[in-house]
């Protein structure tokens, strides 16, 4: 990083100060249940994958399998082969998957005390880690494995009855992934910092709405009530 004006010794202070700034969060927003997070990601697989390019951040979005073992998480999936993300990855292993879920606008009219800005609900977790590619049998398992998943393994276009030569062709343009993480943050905003007349008022409204989104949103709020 070129920063003129600055000495060697203030970036590297810039850069530890970064390194350790979380996402935005309040202990109120965190969800302390770390089995709700992994379900939550279960259930938002199809995540961000970000790291640092030569002059500007990299990202791909992918399906990706979390896996619990030995008390650790591992992100699996498939990206494609020599991208601008893949290659950053190959020079730099450090990696921040983001799982985004449901999120809708507030309205401060619903709260008892509609004098205040109005505001953004929503689910997110933002999980770093190292990521490292698998061989040849690693990587075609992992896209039989998420075919599997979603596809199914009867139904027509199942992975194994795909013509060798196709799978065999499509394989040399992809590489396996694996993310071991190593920290994890979420934030879970959903109007805790709220009276319970007002989070009851913002849950009525939300389901007047009728969207996917605001409808997810209430059932979490409810959940949180109950």
């Amino acid at each position: 990083m070129n920063c003129p004006g600055l000495k060697a010794g203030a970036i590297e202070k810039n850069q530890r100060a970064l390194a350790h700034t979380t996402m935005y969060k309040f202990d109120y927003y965190t969800e302390k249940d770390q089995q709700q997070v992994i379900d939550f990601m279960k259930e938002n697989a199809f995540a961000l994958i970000t790291g640092m390019g030569e002059n500007y951040p990299v990202a791909t979005q992918v399906p990706l399998a979390i896996k619990e073992r030995d008390g650790k998480i591992y992100l699996e999936g498939h990206i494609m082969r020599k991208t601008d993300h893949h290659l950053a990855f190959e020079k730099n292993n450090n990696v921040m998957v983001i799982f985004t879920g449901p999120h809708c606008f507030v309205s401060s009219r619903w709260y008892t005390d509609p004098n205040m800005g109005s505001t953004w609900n929503y689910m997110t977790v933002q999980a770093k880690g190292k990521i490292s590619f698998m061989d040849a049998e690693g990587t075609h398992n992992a896209v039989k494995s998420v075919s599997d998943k979603y596809q199914g393994t009867q139904a027509p276009g199942s992975f194994d009855s795909l013509p060798k030569e196709y799978i065999d062709h499509m394989m040399k343009a992809i590489v396996g992934i694996t993310i071991e993480v190593e920290s994890m943050e979420n934030t879970f905003k959903l109007s805790q910092n709220r009276d319970e007349a007002s989070q009851r008022n913002i849950i009525e409204e939300l389901m007047k709405r009728g969207d996917e989104h605001s409808r997810k949103i209430a059932k979490e709020m409810i959940k949180r009530l109950d």
